[in-house]
This record gives C-alpha cells, sequence and structure tokens, in this order.
C-alpha cells in the first residue's frame, strides 16, 4: 500500500479521480482484499497530504465516507505519536469540534484526554472540556500532518478556540508531529 501511494501522481488527478482513488482504497478495504488506508505508513500518509491541493483536502472533508474514515485515523494515531515525557504533570481535555459535520449543531466532534502520561481520543464527549477547538476537517488534516503552520491557522482565525487558550496553544507541543518531506 505505501509503493502504491508513494508513486501516485497526487498532482495529476483532479479532486473527484483524487477521491475515486480513496473510495476505491476503501472499498477494498471494507472488503477484505487486504488493502486498507490505515495500512498506510504515517510517514507515507504525511506525504500524500503533502502532494494534495487543498482542493482535494477539502473533498476529503465533504465526502460522507472518507470524512470520519480519516479523522478516526489521525486520531487513532495520535496516540502513537503522544511523547509522554514532554507532557509530564499535564492533564488536560481538548474537545474538538470540525465544522460542517454530520453531528450536533452540524459539528463532528471528538475528545482528546491527556492525563497520567496518556493520550486516548475517541467520540466519547463525557469529560468537561478544559478548551475546545473548532477548525475544518480539511485544515485539521494538513494541521496534524505537519502540512500546515500551527500558529499561522491561529491568527488567521482558522482554528477558534473556547475555554483556556493555553492548552490549546501548547496541545501541538506534547507529539513528535510528522514533518513531510521535500520533493
Amino acid at each position: 500500500m505505501n509503493a502504491f501511494a508513494e508513486k501516485l501522481g497526487i498532482a495529476r488527478l483532479t479532486p473527484a479521480q483524487f477521491i475515486q482513488v480513496l473510495e476505491t482504497l476503501h472499498m477494498l478495504g471494507e472488503a477484505g482484499a487486504g488493502i486498507e488506508l490505515s495500512s498506510l505508513s504515517t510517514d507515507v500518509l504525511v506525504d500524500v497530504v503533502r502532494r494534495a491541493s487543498r482542493e482535494q483536502l477539502k473533498a476529503i472533508a465533504d465526502h460522507p465516507e472518507l470524512r470520519p474514515v480519516f479523522l478516526d485515523e489521525i486520531f487513532r494515531r495520535m496516540s502513537e505519536h503522544f511523547s509522554p515525557a514532554r507532557a509530564r504533570h499535564v492533564d488536560i481535555v481538548v474537545s474538538w469540534r470540525f465544522s460542517d459535520g454530520s453531528g450536533e449543531d452540524g459539528y463532528d466532534r471528538f475528545q482528546t484526554v491527556i492525563e497520567d502520561g496518556v493520550c486516548v481520543s475517541s467520540t466519547d464527549l463525557s469529560r468537561t472540556p478544559d478548551t475546545t477547538i473548532t477548525l475544518s476537517v480539511d485544515d485539521f488534516i494538513r494541521m496534524a500532518t505537519g502540512n500546515a503552520a500551527v500558529a499561522a491557522m491561529f491568527v488567521t482565525g482558522r482554528v477558534k478556540v473556547k475555554g483556556e487558550y493555553a492548552p490549546a496553544v501548547r496541545f501541538s507541543s506534547y507529539f513528535d508531529i510528522p514533518k513531510p518531506t521535500a520533493d
């Protein structure tokens, strides 16, 4: 799967073609063919996002099946890239709201809890958040894969924060966020 993704000429694909490739891969995974988006290494996933245009990423965000697949995959990988040493003595609950969603009030929602040196993310919203971060799915995909300047997204209002601001600003420092490589 990694070899296929690395060779894919993403820049030559229209957003519709890009989605068609991802839909096909997702369908093969659902059919048990052993080809799954979740089998992509994090480095290859980061590279795919780097090579994708904003329009292609927006097409993922707008897709009813691929949107939750990508969100679930990023949140699943979050604990793998968590650095407990950097988050010593940190106990925070971050709620995430993704615009244009199918959930309550038009948002898809997740919650990330960092406590006792462990990071867990899920759609369970039972904890009271210290901060709530609202942004678009395509911006989140770019941010979570190191393909966007997080500080610039805060400054330009692409990322909105409700509640305590400091945990939102420090959040990314608790992770080894993958770094995209240049061609």
